[in-house]
């Protein structure tokens, strides 16, 4: 691949990209009212994309075999009580991701 392609690959992914986070603005500019299914889902994706997201992060975890998927249900469980604890899902998602790769690394070997 050379650099031209490159340059224009990259150039279209940024348009791509700001034309998505646009079209919201461009759609809703006026001060009609947002319609009621883009309102419910606002409310309901969040909490579904977080719950696939779990659903595929423990889908090749084998309970039957070492390490017999401990490393998940501490880091998991850290993730939970941290946000609980201080609602704020940065700090949970990465405080996990840091104790499940240390885990993984240096304990569960």
């Amino acid at each position: 691949m050379n650099v031209k392609h490159s340059i224009l690959l990259i150039a279209v992914i940024a348009l791509v990209t700001a034309a998505l986070r646009m079209l919201p603005y461009l759609i809703f500019r006026d001060a009609r009212k947002t319609p009621a299914v883009i309102l419910y889902l606002g409310r309901v994706l969040p909490f579904a994309v977080m719950g696939m997201l779990v659903v595929y992060c423990v889908r090749e975890v084998h309970v039957t075999a070492f390490p017999f998927g401990i490393p998940e249900l501490i880091a998991g469980s850290v993730v939970a009580l941290l946000h609980l604890w201080r609602r704020d899902t940065l700090l949970s998602i990465v405080s996990g991701t840091l104790l499940y790769m240390g885990l993984v690394q240096f304990v569960f070997v």
